[in-house]
Parts: C-alpha cells; sequence; structure tokens
C-alpha cells in the first residue's frame, strides 16, 4: 500500500481513485503522470500473441492460453484501481470458432469456465462487473451456465464493467443489428396492420432507418464507443472487432506480446492517448485561431474552380468551348 500520492499534484489528488494505492510503484510513477480529467472511459483490447509466446519458449499453445489468462487479470485488476469504467476484451472471435482446430477450442472453452470459476471472488474483490457480447448463444450449454452464473454474481458490483467479447465478429454484429432492425419494423407494422412498406412511407425511411437507430440494436448499445484501442503483438490489424464502434478510437499497437502485456502496460498506453489529440473529424486546436488571425483575401470558390479547370485542362478543349 502507498501513501505518497507524488507526484500527483494535491488538485489531481483531491480526484484520485481511492484504491490507486494498491497499484505497483511502477505503475504509481506511470499513473502519477496521467491526467485525471482526460482518462478514457472505454478501453478495448485485442489480445493476441498468446500461441507465438509459447512458441517462442517451445511450449505447446494451450501454455500460451494459460498465461493470457493470467494477463486478464493483472489488467482487469489495475483497471478497477484507477476506476477505469469500462473495459472490453477480444476473447474469442468468430473465426476462432470456425476455423481453429477443435481440440483447441475446447481447451479455450475450458479454460474460459475455469477463468470465470476461479475468479469471480477476484472480480467481487475489485468491484467488477462481468458482461459478454457475441454469438454466446452458440457457445456449449455447459459454458453459457457459467457465464450467466459469474455475470449474476457480479451484477451488484458498480466499478469497471469488464465484458468479453466470445464467439464475436464485427460485421456479424451488424447484421444481427440490422436483423433486429428489422425484425421490430415488421412487429409494429404487424401491430400496427399495415405492411411495412406503407409504415416506412407514413413514418419516413430516414426517421426510422439511421446511425442512431442501427447502433440501439448492436451488441455494445449499452456501453459508450471505445476511446482506446490496445492490439498486442505487433500486428497492424483490427481483425473485426468493434468496426462500427472504433469510428474515432484512438489505436495503439505494442509489440509485446499478450501473455507479457500487464497492468504497467496498460496505464503507458493511457499516457499516450493522453498525448493524442482527438479532432474526431474536426479541425485541430489552434487552426480556426490561425486562420483569423491571418491577413488572407479569400477569393470566391467558383473563381478558384474555374482558375484550377484553365490550369488542368488543355488549350484546346478550353478552344473548342
Amino acid at each position: 500500500m502507498r501513501s505518497d500520492l507524488s507526484p500527483i499534484s494535491r488538485r489531481d489528488a483531491i480526484r484520485i481513485p481511492s484504491r490507486a494505492v494498491e497499484l505497483s510503484p511502477e505503475e504509481f510513477a506511470v499513473f502519477g503522470q496521467l491526467d485525471l480529467l482526460r482518462l478514457p472511459r472505454h478501453v478495448a483490447i485485442i489480445m493476441d500473441g498468446n500461441g507465438r509466446w509459447a512458441g517462442k519458449r517451445a511450449l505447446k499453445r494451450f501454455l500460451g492460453h494459460q498465461q493470457g489468462a493470467e494477463s486478464v487479470q493483472f489488467v482487469v485488476e489495475t483497471a478497477s484501481r484507477i476506476d477505469l469504467p469500462w473495459l472490453t476484451l477480444y476473447a474469442f472471435s468468430l473465426e476462432n470458432n470456425l476455423r481453429r482446430p477443435k481440440a483447441e477450442v475446447s481447451f479455450l472453452m475450458k479454460l474460459l469456465k475455469n477463468y470465470l470459476v476461479g475468479n469471480v471472488k477476484r472480480l467481487n474483490d475489485n468491484n467488477v462487473r462481468m458482461t459478454y457480447i457475441g454469438r454466446t448463444r452458440e457457445l456449449p450449454n455447459e459454458i453459457q451456465d457459467t457465464m450467466q452464473w459469474a455475470q449474476e454474481e457480479t451484477a451488484h458490483n458498480t466499478g469497471t464493467t469488464l465484458t468479453l467479447a466470445l464467439n464475436y465478429g464485427s460485421r456479424t454484429e451488424i447484421v444481427d443489428a440490422a436483423r433486429s432492425l428489422l425484425s421490430t419494423l415488421m412487429e409494429e407494422a404487424h401491430t400496427r396492420g399495415c405492411s411495412l412498406e406503407d409504415l416506412l412511407q407514413v413514418d419516413g425511411l430516414e426517421s426510422r432507418l439511421d446511425e442512431e437507430q442501427l447502433a440501439a440494436n448492436l451488441y455494445t448499445s449499452h456501453m459508450p464507443d471505445p476511446d482506446l484501442v490496445i492490439r498486442t503483438s505487433g500486428e497492424m490489424r483490427i481483425s473485426n472487432f468493434l468496426l462500427w464502434q472504433m469510428a474515432y478510437a484512438e489505436i495503439f499497437v505494442t509489440d509485446r506480446l499478450w501473455p507479457d502485456f500487464r497492468g504497467l502496460h496498460l496505464l503507458e498506453a493511457i499516457q499516450q492517448y493522453q498525448q493524442r489529440e482527438r479532432r474526431f473529424g474536426g479541425l485541430g486546436e489552434g487552426t480556426d485561431e490561425t486562420l483569423a488571425g491571418a491577413d488572407l483575401a479569400l477569393e470566391p470558390a467558383d473563381q478558384v474552380a474555374e482558375e484550377i479547370e484553365h490550369e488542368l485542362l488543355p488549350k484546346t478543349l478550353l478552344t473548342r468551348r
């Protein structure tokens, strides 16, 4: 337990999470440099590298998965100590389920069950609530029962919400959302005694099918979009993960393999995140002020377009015109 809050200022100490004193000295040193007013609300992690971690040590793949499960708990505990509201982990993709050897898939299911059974107490001790996204109904019934049990056992917690993406694929999620939205519209049309076409003509397609409506039918409708997406193992791809939700997320890629990833590295990723300027498609800070302060005589857009056209088109074409 740490009692020394430096280098965090007195101003920030007022808002410091009460459990930050449980961070390791190395973690606390990084945490002390963070702007507590700019912590991300939601961090999502693509956990990659279990197999390569094992291969580099001439170990079987399942040992890499076991070590990866240990990393999950380390990262979850650090997230809970800094009061991170949402943490989503890409644990098992739809493609994993379809393309991995059956023996490996079976082992991953057993590992998931063992993780949930063995860590519910630790999750409760850390005030962590467990949820899931994905086509979980396609998982074995025994696994679904354990998942439901763990979710119910942690439902009363009010700290970090840990979401495991299981049998998850983002394209599938968008398809499921479209189907759900269409099903709702068809049910409403039936209730009102009209056809779907008539319903859309009366209410207008734009009002019944837009980004807000589709987002409300995604698996993640109950949570904010991720601010920061972390990918381990150095791969420069997002692997069909939260494609809709990460539209404006900051992406942090590390060469570190997931079994070697710890809470310290989560804090370092957040530190990098805070050094970036999030514009959400807008202009950067100072851009407008720079333009406003410049003495520029801006020409009308149609005049500029005509000048560009004259520069680009061959003179013969301009003569014919």
